[in-house]
């Protein structure tokens, strides 16, 4: 299926950062998955890898598109944390 590949990475300010992220994303892994897209969640350290492969450029975007949503999602809801703030 493979024809086109991008690779997405987030890098953060610590391990810990880097480590939530990567957890809270890497369960869509295989979940939202479709027969023009796939994806692939990682981390090194402080970076967040997340490989968006497809079948066609346009469903490369929407997967990139698609994983740059799940990952900002996570970083938002993160950053609730470090602040208590609930709202």
């Amino acid at each position: 299926m493979t024809t086109h590949r991008t690779t997405l990475l987030f890098d953060y300010d610590d391990v810990a950062r880097a480590r939530l992220v990567e957890r809270s994303v890497a369960r869509e892994a295989g979940e939202i998955d479709s027969e023009r897209t796939s994806a692939s969640v990682g981390r090194d350290g402080r970076t967040v890898e997340v490989v968006v492969e497809a079948s066609d450029l346009t469903a490369l975007r929407a997967g990139s598109n698609s994983w740059c949503g799940l990952v900002s999602v996570a970083e938002r809801t993160a950053a609730l944390g470090d602040t208590g703030n609930t709202s």
